[in-house]
């Protein structure tokens, strides 16, 4: 990777900025996943969107049905990331490291979405519109707004593992390996730890379905 391409964002009180988009206390959040990133030029909004048709997840015993929620959830995210990157290729505001980052990784959650929806059939949700403004155009937003999804995805993955029956389970365990290697390098772009903690904050379902509300991305489901 070619440091000199490195972005670095400035996050002005990541706790206060982790409270926020948890919606917890400091002392449970310190270490979380999902944070609002103030940027030089600008600040990535986590305003409101009202995403209709989203699965709800209850904590009960494992089971096929359950599956399918659980798997839409995340097939929904993986929608969602794979748009941002396309469209952030699409437009051309990236470069060096950067840009590869968005290439490389916008393979990989395409690649996500479709194995998911292949296994879903046709209980598989619908591919929504998305819109991400300057997100996909500035370097500085897109570098914010990529690390809040993919620690996003990632805090998905595992605030569900224990919902999913055990063939799911080591199904989505082949994608959230990956994805928090994309968390990692994107971290790493930004100047920040890959590694901020020895474990991760997992999320609940309300806690994501908020965060992409937040996001203002999707715009239709």
């Amino acid at each position: 990777m070619s440091m000199p391409d490195r972005v670095i964002v400035e996050v002005a009180d990541p706790q206060a900025a982790t409270r926020f988009a948890l919606g917890g206390s400091e002392s449970s959040t310190r270490q979380a996943l999902i944070r609002r990133a103030l940027i030089t030029g600008g600040t990535l909004s986590l305003g409101g969107v009202v995403i209709g048709g989203l699965p709800h997840v209850a904590r009960s015993a494992p089971s096929p049905g359950q599956d399918a929620r659980v798997l839409n959830l995340v097939l929904l995210l993986e929608y969602l990331e794979a748009a941002f990157y396309a469209d952030a290729m699409r437009r051309g505001g990236l470069t060096g490291e950067l840009r590869q980052f968005a290439r490389v990784v916008g393979g990989h959650e395409r690649a996500h979405a479709a194995f998911i929806a292949k296994a879903l059939g046709r209980a598989a949700r619908k591919k929504p519109k998305f819109s991400f403004g300057d997100a996909t155009r500035d370097p500085a937003q897109f570098t914010a707004a990529a690390l809040a999804l993919e620690d996003l995805v990632v805090a998905a993955y595992n605030g569900q593992a224990t919902n999913l029956t055990k063939p799911a389970l080591a199904a989505a365990a082949r994608i959230v390996s990956v994805e928090a290697r994309h968390a990692a390098w994107i971290r790493y772009i930004a100047g920040e730890s890959p590694a901020p903690g020895a474990t991760d904050q997992p999320a609940t379902q309300a806690k994501v379905t908020a965060a992409i509300r937040r996001t203002k991305f999707v715009r239709s489901s």
